[in-house]
């Protein structure tokens, strides 16, 4: 069951925090599973049996990574997808309407025609050191903001801020 027409499968995840909804083209097949591990291994396994070329999901920050990962490990063809790629792409077909269901449909209508190069996980210690830098970068931007804060309030509103600074 690996094509309908000669056609590779392509499918969209729509990623929440909650929900995943996923979608296979050409198939036209729609189901949705808990943003769980135990939803993923069920949406794995569902997708397994359509052999899918390439399962494409936006990288929303971080919160695709549980997916992303165990399709790794599932040895599933993995594509994190730019959202502001995928935004350029509902523009050109004029796709206006939104809801989860009509993104991972969209998300699989992009990977159909972009065909988008399938993404390369980095080893566990090398995204935990990213993961670092980036956590690192963020509290020096925070650090930044509070000086600058400090410089603005009046000197009694000091007091709120000197221990966010003593913290970092």
């Amino acid at each position: 069951m690996n094509t309908k027409f000669n056609q590779s499968i392509n499918v969209g995840v729509d990623i929440g925090k909650t929900q995943l909804d996923i979608h296979i083209r050409p198939l036209e097949i729609f189901f949705s599973v808990e943003n769980t591990d135990k939803g993923i291994k069920e949406a794995l396994r569902k997708l397994k049996k359509y052999g899918p070329a390439r399962i494409i999901i936006e990288a929303t920050g971080r919160l695709e990574m549980p997916f992303v990962l165990a399709c790794v490990e599932a040895k599933l063809p993995i594509v994190r997808a730019n959202p502001v790629h995928i935004k350029r792409f509902a523009g050109a077909i004029g796709r206006r309407a939104k809801n989860d269901r009509l993104d991972a449909e969209l998300i699989a209508h992009y990977g159909e025609a972009i065909k988008p190069e399938l993404t390369v996980i980095k080893a566990e210690n090398i995204r935990l050191m990213s993961d670092l830098v980036i956590r690192r970068n963020q509290l020096l931007s925070m650090q930044t903001m509070e000086k600058n804060r400090m410089q603005i309030l009046p000197k009694t509103l000091h007091s709120t801020i000197k221990p966010m600074l003593t913290a970092m």
